[in-house]
């Protein structure tokens, strides 16, 4: 097809392209290893099944339907393409080249490409209407970039169909049975009289800017915002397989660390700079971040999007000095600034409340919450600059081992007229009663602690509590970034929950069961944690406890962070209620996207004092629904969402209870 120049000129294209192509992912791997290591290669089994099903089948794009189905279109149309970019390629360095064997074969694939080529550009220019003119606010500004990735999709896509038209308006052969949009359009060139020489100019005008768009296409991608189409399926592979839940546990021993915590890019690991290649930039972590919602300074997508920036202008800095054992060496990363306070600010790491709604709605499996916890590690373990409401938790903790600060001694005093025994008078309890700092020493929240001795009680459980031996589990002082205090308190739990050898816990509060159930473990305390509502279905399923008959009206149920989302328990508490009689209220914010009550990730101690209240924006949205009873599940939210009722003057008309308090309202009197 080509004549010799032409050949020539053809490979020097592919040749260039391909080596600027390498240049530029060699040095984004060479930026990759400036990260710490960490171990991404186990339980290949479940890492190949999420791979197929987020990259080949697109599964979790999904999520919304419209772009979803436009960027898998647009995927689907690549690989379909795949085959016959290297066919194009052949044609033009040998004539007659085909890599099918058989021309049924070939028809058959060359139909599907004109299906997928018509495809591709349905999803391409749907993308850009949708980016261009219906601009929704998840959306980055129109960039330049974004614009030359349209022109070229939509480029290579016309000069592919026009091309083929080109030829078949020519001759068509065996091959072409199938392409309907080339002969659609072959039939209206062959209809004006057009020349053979003026057809076969065209095709090989189409083909000359199908390939070297290809080839640009090749050399961009790597240099652009757009390196996530390489970086994407790499970490849909390496995603975090470890419970949701669970955040790393620094090695505070380590006596050669030089410091705790992230303080530099270089700090991070590989997969986490992995994940600022990958970003979209779809907005899908901001859309549903409350600090985001609340108008804080933070967005998920706009921290990886800085940090990203960031390792792009360091790295090349820090890449040329590595390896050298010199002056200029500690002087280059002397050179690099710290992230927290410079490139991100105090504010905007303050202001997550570890959700982890972020984490949950990215379709390419970022971890944007656990880079803000190491962050904050820092700020905490190596300059001790945190908010200052946060000196009293932590004094508070230390001394009295819970955040109020009111003496450990009457950690079991709610229990007094009870008749709840401890572990210690009580060792071959089947169950402990984890009551938690809230359940302890909140006086609103002991309710929910009687009314859960209530139904055990009534069920026939035989439990205990810790009761003074309890301590705080840590949950607020780890995701405020105190990992020192943390560990010290869950290493004297575990001690003491050892020594009793306790087998299963219940727990009231969604942050101490996600920390005993998932944390706990890599300091020696394994255990069967399980959460109130949970073991009140349980008890309602096995008929241990009977409850009134009867309609009890409608409620709204708030789904809890830390239950949900980072525990998969959504059904439990509904069951519970609607076995209690209740029917529950749809909201717009439910189940994994339920909207946070604001104080997770220690943001409870913390005073808001910039945008929107989040727990008044959350308990709005309930109220709106025209319910007069909200159901909760933890603590926290409890009492955020009682504030938030009390500040939307309906405390006459709404009323908040924990679930716990709910049934125990409709039990049936043995």
């Amino acid at each position: 097809m080509l004549g010799i120049g032409g050949k020539i000129v053809l490979l020097l294209c592919i040749a260039a392209s391909v080596g600027l192509f390498l240049r530029a992912v060699i040095f984004r791997v060479r930026l990759l290893r400036l990260g710490k290591s960490e171990p991404r290669f186990d339980r290949v089994g479940d890492r190949l099944r999420n791979f197929v099903l987020n990259v080949c089948f697109q599964k979790s794009l999904f999520e919304r339907p419209f772009p979803g189905l436009m960027h898998a279109l647009v995927f689907w149309g690549f690989v379909a393409f795949l085959l016959a970019t290297i066919n194009h390629v052949g044609e033009g360095l040998m004539e007659g080249f085909s890599i099918f064997f058989g021309a049924r074969v070939g028809a058959y694939y060359w139909g599907f490409v004109d299906l997928f080529g018509v495809l591709v550009l349905i999803g391409i220019l749907a993308l850009a209407f949708r980016r261009y003119v219906l601009r929704p606010d998840c959306l980055t500004l129109p960039s330049t970039e974004s614009a030359v990735i349209i022109a070229l999709i939509t480029s290579l896509m016309v000069t592919y169909i026009l091309g083929e038209a080109f030829r078949m308006a020519i001759e068509t052969t065996a091959a072409d049975d199938f392409r309907f949009a080339g002969a659609f359009i072959a039939k209206g060139l062959a209809s004006t009289g057009v020349s053979k020489s003026a057809l076969n100019a065209g095709f090989l005008v189409c083909w000359w800017i199908h390939i070297l768009a290809i080839l640009f296409f090749l050399v961009y991608i790597p240099q652009s915002k757009h390196t996530h189409l390489l970086a994407c399926p790499f970490n849909e592979f390496f995603l975090s397989l470890k419970p949701r839940g669970e955040l790393t546990t620094l090695d505070l021993e380590d006596e050669e660390a030089e410091s705790f915590g992230v303080a530099k890019i270089n700090e991070f690991t590989w997969k986490d700079l992995l994940d600022l290649y990958s970003c979209i930039e779809c907005g899908r972590c901001q859309d549903n971040c409350p600090a985001h919602l609340s108008e804080k300074p933070l967005t998920p997508k706009g921290l990886i999007v800085d940090l990203k920036h960031h390792l792009l202008e360091v790295g090349p800095r820090l890449l040329q000095k590595r390896g050298e054992v010199s002056a200029d060496t500690q002087q280059a990363e002397d050179d690099v600034p710290t992230l927290p306070s410079n490139v991100i600010s105090d504010d905007t790491l303050w202001a997550c409340t570890t959700c982890g709604a972020c984490v949950e709605h990215c379709p390419i499996c970022i971890e944007q919450m656990p880079k803000i916890v190491d962050m904050r590690r820092y700020l905490v373990l190596m300059e001790s600059k945190f908010p200052p409401e946060a000196v009293a938790v932590f004094k508070n903790m230390e001394t009295n081992s819970n955040p109020w600060g009111i003496g450990w001694a009457e950690r079991a005093d709610w229990a007094k007229e009870l008749d709840v025994k401890k572990i210690s008078e009580n060792p071959d309890a089947e169950i402990l009663f984890w009551v938690g700092c809230s359940g302890a020493f909140d006086e609103r929240n002991k309710r929910v602690s009687t009314a859960l001795v209530k139904i055990l009680k009534a069920a026939g459980v035989n439990f205990a509590i810790l009761g003074e031996e309890e301590k705080c589990c840590g949950d607020s002082a780890r995701r405020l970034g105190n990992e020192y205090l943390f560990q010290m308190m869950a290493q004297e739990n575990v001690e003491t929950l050892n020594k009793y050898k306790v087998k299963k816990i219940v727990a009231t509060c969604p942050h101490g069961f996600n920390t005993l159930k998932n944390e706990y473990p890599r300091f020696g305390g394994n255990y069967e944690v399980v959460h109130h509502t949970q073991l009140i279905a349980d008890l309602i399923r096995s008929g241990k406890i009977k409850l009134k008959g009867g309609s009890s009206g409608a409620l709204a149920y708030h789904d809890s962070c830390y239950l949900g989302r980072y525990n998969s328990v959504y059904d439990e508490p509904r069951e519970a209620l609607k076995a209690a009689g209740f029917s529950v209220t749809p909201l717009d914010r439910q189940y994994r996207s339920s909207l946070c009550c604001g104080a997770g990730g220690g943001r409870m101690w913390l005073e808001e004092t910039i945008g929107t209240r989040i727990n008044e924006m959350r308990t709005k949205e309930i109220v709106e629904k025209g319910v007069e009873l909200i159901g909760t599940a933890c603590p926290f939210c409890l009492t955020m969402i009682e504030d938030g009722v009390k500040e939307l003057d309906k405390a006459e008309s709404v009323r908040t209870r924990d679930l716990a308090e709910i049934v125990a309202d409709r039990l049936v009197e043995s």
